[in-house]
């Protein structure tokens, strides 16, 4: 195990530095300590973590081709075919949930076309033994498209939106329910994504996803999450974008700029034993899906998406849930995307008129350049998590002897463009990393800060600059 030196900088002036830096809102560099990406770009918002990557001339080629007119057609598109309830007609050409499937599936192939055989696209259909909302035996069909890794093709990630709907009655499945909001804005995204990413070579695998099921109770994601889960696939992160496409509150108010991202903290699969371990720790706000949420921030709020992602320390909103959960129930780094505040008289609403206020869930009341901002998000975060190295893995504290100073550890990843690491940290009370220092290509690192007073993580780098996810050590003993 390779072993670097200690860092030259004194714990206490670190965190003298570091504290400062939290209450003037600014990232401080302290000898020996490089905020990464602290230089702003003119265009980019001030304040970013210390961890943030400026976007590379590929990704902001790739954002300029999302196309807010092909969303604005794939939404109505999806609104035409009345009701997509689940229960609705799998037969009908025109109307119902397999009019809706045919149709994704057919506009999936077309960007699998054009893919050079990087692109697959599949229907995983099973069929759904009776439920509380499931009265009968009844097929659900997801459809999947693959755009497989050109160098890391087993490390997965994947991008969702629910394309079944629903009216006032959950169990209605006759009448018109156009899921404009929710969720064709979230298949768009995830289809516009396949379309611009097609024609490109990810590093690692890329999945884009229309699931059915939803409203029913998460059917279509459990089902494919079990699928990957059963496959032992190295996914390493999920985004399901569901009711992301109005910047309207029900107030009227706007906020056209703001998507917010619900990541969990205490992780939903969590063991006894690693409760245990997380309590001992402190590592509440450190999960998997934390760092992916960091991770989104660090690379998607900048001028070329256009956008402030919020994270919200929630699963879901209040009492509520969406298809990232059957993946966190089952281990995977998983968040969603909303859109900044709801407006219930178009979502789960029969369309109505009611002293003259129209209700349902119409595409009239999206606004199509807010969710073309969503989608460059979305791109961002897949883009950048696809072509730089993956998450660390077996990251430790080592707690052999009791010192001020920390060790970490980690073990050396196999991308073939692995350029070193770097370790990061923060103060307990600090929402974002707040410092960063490069280690090199190496296996081991003790800085001179004690773990009882800061968090600590580490993320890889590649030969192209690009940063990975950061990993949360565990104890070592």
């Amino acid at each position: 195990m390779s072993q670097q030196p200690r860092t030259g900088t004194h714990r206490r002036t670190v965190l003298s530095a570091a504290a400062g830096a939290a209450a003037l809102g600014v990232v401080s560099a302290s000898a020996g300590v490089a905020p990464a990406a602290a230089a702003n770009s003119g265009n980019e918002p001030a304040g970013r973590p210390a961890t943030a990557q400026h976007p590379t001339r590929e990704l902001r080629r790739l954002l300029k081709e999302i196309d807010r007119d092909r969303i604005e057609a794939t939404v109505r598109r999806l609104a035409s075919f009345g009701t997509r309830h689940t229960l609705s007609s799998q037969d009908d050409p025109r109307r119902g949930i397999g009019a809706a499937r045919d149709w994704i599936f057919s506009e999936m192939k077309k960007y699998a076309a054009a893919s050079g055989g990087r692109m697959t696209v599949e229907l995983q259909s099973f069929v759904q033994q009776p439920v509380p909302r499931v009265p009968v035996p009844t097929r659900i069909t997801n459809v999947v498209a693959t755009l497989r890794g050109s160098a890391a093709p087993d490390r997965v990630y994947v991008v969702s939106g629910h394309y079944d709907s629903r009216a006032t009655d959950v169990m209605d499945a006759g009448s018109d329910a156009p899921g404009a909001d929710d969720d064709a804005s979230g298949v768009a995204v995830a289809m516009e994504l396949a379309r611009v990413m097609a024609v490109r070579r990810p590093a690692a695998t890329i999945v884009f996803a229309a699931v059915a099921g939803e409203e029913q109770g998460l059917l279509g994601a459990a089902h494919m999450a079990e699928q990957f889960k059963t496959a032992g696939a190295d996914l390493q992160a999920m985004f399901t974008n569901d009711i992301v496409g109005s910047s309207t509150a029900d107030d009227g108010t706007r906020d056209p700029y703001t998507i917010r991202l619900f990541a969990e903290g205490v992780p939903t699969s969590e063991t006894p034993e690693q409760a245990a371990t997380r309590r001992s720790v402190g590592g509440e706000n450190d999960s998997p899906s934390r760092q992916l949420a960091r991770f989104v921030r660090d690379v998607a709020v900048n001028g070329a998406t256009g956008m402030n992602v919020r994270v919200v320390y929630r699963r879901d909103r209040y009492l509520r849930g969406g298809d990232h959960i059957p993946f966190l129930e089952r281990g995977f780094a998983a968040a969603r995307f909303t859109e900044p505040a709801e407006d219930y008289a178009h979502q789960h609403q029969d369309v109505k008129v009611v002293d003259g206020k129209q209700f349902g869930d119409l595409p009239e009341f999206c606004d199509f350049g807010f969710i073309e901002r969503v989608a460059k998000v979305n791109g961002a975060a897949l883009w950048t998590l696809a072509q730089a190295p993956g998450t660390p893995r077996g990251v430790g504290i080592v707690t052999s002897r009791l010192t001020n100073d920390t060790e970490l550890v980690w073990e050396r990843g196999t991308e073939a463009d692995l350029a070193g690491y770097e370790v990061v940290w923060r103060e307990t009370t600090a929402p974002e990393w707040t410092h960063v220092t490069e280690v090199g290509d190496v296996t081991s690192h003790t800085v001179d800060l004690s773990k009882d007073n800061v968090h600590f993580g580490v993320r890889a780098v590649n030969r192209a600059g690009l940063r990975g996810p950061v990993a949360f050590p565990v104890p070592k003993p």
